[in-house]
Order: structure tokens, then C-alpha cells, then sequence
């Protein structure tokens, strides 16, 4: 039988890390970023959805849902639109 990690939420690990000024002094830099980030990893977990499984949903392979869920790369407006589907969510953007 496969055992389920433990894991914490991300609130509570974004809490915990902004503590640390330095890691705040970054945050604030890269918010938009690590919004969308945070957003996908907790609609993911949310769903009981592994990145390998979100990533077969959008026709991707894993190490996409990977860099984009630890900052490594920008995603596009397509991939984020394919991404909200595949949780069934949406995206909701501001501009001002």
C-alpha cells in the first residue's frame, strides 16, 4: 500500500519562511511569481493531484508542473490557462 507523505500547508510554510528576512526581502521581489505558484500547488494538493498527474492532464511531463511550482521558469498565459482547467478552476487577472 503506498503511504501518503505528510505534508503542511503552504500558508503555513509561507508563514514560517517569512520570518527570515532575507527570504522576505526575495518574496517581495518575485510576489506575483510565488502567488501563482502557491496558487497551483495548493489547488494540486487540494485535488489529491500529484505533479505527474497534473502534468499527464495538460499534456506536459512533470519536470514542466516542477519548475514552474519552485520559480524556474515564467509560465505563459496558455500553460496557466491549460493548468486552471486541468484543476477545474480559473484564473483571475488584474491589471491596476
Amino acid at each position: 500500500m503506498k503511504t501518503k507523505p505528510k505534508t503542511i500547508p503552504v500558508s503555513e510554510l509561507k508563514k514560517e519562511l517569512l520570518k527570515n528576512k532575507d527570504f522576505r526581502l526575495e518574496y517581495n521581489s518575485q510576489v506575483p511569481e510565488f502567488q501563482v505558484a502557491c496558487q497551483i500547488i495548493e489547488a494540486r494538493i487540494k485535488k489529491n493531484m500529484s505533479q505527474v498527474e497534473l502534468a499527464n492532464k495538460i499534456h506536459s511531463g512533470q519536470a514542466v508542473i516542477s519548475r514552474l511550482e519552485s520559480l524556474n521558469s515564467k509560465p505563459s498565459l496558455t500553460l496557466l490557462t491549460k493548468i486552471a482547467k486541468a484543476l477545474d478552476t480559473k484564473i483571475n487577472l488584474s491589471i491596476g
